[in-house]
């Protein structure tokens, strides 16, 4: 088994939690966004 430089590893879980904080981000303003409309359609 090749041995795993920690620096990589680190780059990668902050890559991978950024990527999720952005998905949650775009989530809720495009939720918020859906509301906005069926509101203004109301």
């Amino acid at each position: 088994m090749a041995s795993v430089d920690p620096f990589i590893v680190l780059i990668v879980g902050a890559l991978l939690t950024l990527i999720f904080f952005l998905y949650l981000m775009v989530r809720r303003t495009l939720h918020g966004f859906q509301e906005g409309m069926e509101d203004g359609r109301q």
